[in-house]
């Protein structure tokens, strides 16, 4: 917890810049809704990835090379894990009829329940990573200091890397969202038309308020990232598991940056198609690299070449060899 009081004025800078970007974007840029276009979308990914870039020199000036590393690393990780969640914001999106000119406002109100949630699993997970390390111990001639969260954290992101790997592309398809608990509880509390209001989440029919199919999108959406949290958030304990600051900025960013990059994934999918190899390789590794933790320490650095490395050689395998389209 040292980094959050030894530098309020990188906490100040990060706060100043979430809490105004989402201003601009909910109440300027975005106050109506609207279709967005690939354009827009490319700019708004560039301002997001921009600022990630900006905020870790900051990182690097005033924190030195290593928590610049750990910040980049986390950010890429989380930015690349989130691709998956993506695909299933598409099909979740194509199950309701969502109109298109209210993704964004469902993704805007999803990612702010994704940072309160992120919140809470980083700043407790540090926490509990401090009260599970065990008693320095010798095994096999080495002294070692093994934490046990952190290692079932690295033997599950093991699993979930072998699991991604084999997964078939098309096991969300024909699933119902409506079974999805995030669904079940909206329809739990409030009485639920069968027909959209604009973007309204509720509206009145015959003098009876109803909540509109578009929040039941929204519990949809926010259960799906709960899920998909299961996976990101042990994978960055990895990179820094004592710094909670490096950890919550660097996933927010990640994050804050999703809805621009599902629009570019919704028009351009072909270039994510051997993407779920690579993150079943990053997961794997990261895995790897928290069992084995205790015995050898992967340099922050290391890791980023690998995600990146990894990352970049998906995507080129995603364009040099497309997936055949159905006739």
């Amino acid at each position: 917890m040292d980094n959050l009081i030894n530098h309020p004025g990188l906490i100040a800078v990060f706060s100043v810049v979430i809490v105004v970007m989402l201003l601009l974007d909910l109440g300027v840029f975005n106050k109506n809704s609207h279709v967005v276009s690939n354009k827009e979308a490319i700019v708004w990914s560039i301002v997001w990835i921009s600022l990630s870039m900006i905020f870790s020199g900051f990182i690097y000036y005033y924190m030195g090379v290593e928590k610049f590393s750990q910040f980049q690393s986390a950010y890429w990780i989380e930015k690349a894990l989130s691709v998956d969640n993506l695909f299933v914001f598409i099909l979740v999106f194509g199950f309701f009829n969502v109109p298109k000119e209210n993704h964004h406002k469902v993704l805007f109100w999803g990612i702010i329940g994704a940072l309160l949630l992120r919140a809470v699993f980083i700043f407790s997970g540090v926490g509990l990573i401090k009260l599970t390390y065990l008693p320095e111990m010798e095994i096999f001639g080495y002294n070692m200091k093994i934490n046990v969260l952190l290692t079932l954290f690295g033997i599950f992101l093991i699993y979930a890397g072998i699991k991604s790997w084999f997964a078939e592309d098309d096991e969300d398809e024909d699933k119902d969202f409506n079974k999805s608990p995030g669904a079940r509880v909206v329809h739990k509390f409030f009485s639920v038309s069968k027909n959209y209001d604009k973007d309204k989440f509720f509206t009145i029919e015959n003098g009876k308020k109803l909540a509109t199919p578009l929040l039941v999108v929204v519990g949809v959406i926010e259960f799906t990232d709960l899920l998909f949290a299961v996976d990101s958030i042990p994978a960055i304990f990895a990179i820094a598991p004592d710094d909670p600051f490096i950890l919550y900025t660097s996933n927010i960013f990640a994050i804050l940056g999703l809805r621009a990059l599902y629009f570019l994934l919704a028009n351009f999918i072909h270039l994510f198609s051997k993407l779920k190899y690579g993150l079943a390789i990053i997961l794997a590794f990261i895995g790897v690299k928290m069992v084995i933790s205790p015995l050898y320490h992967i340099e922050s650095i290391h890791s980023l070449l690998v995600v990146a490395g990894v990352l970049i050689v998906s995507v080129l395998a995603s364009v040099m060899f497309p997936e055949k389209q159905d006739a």
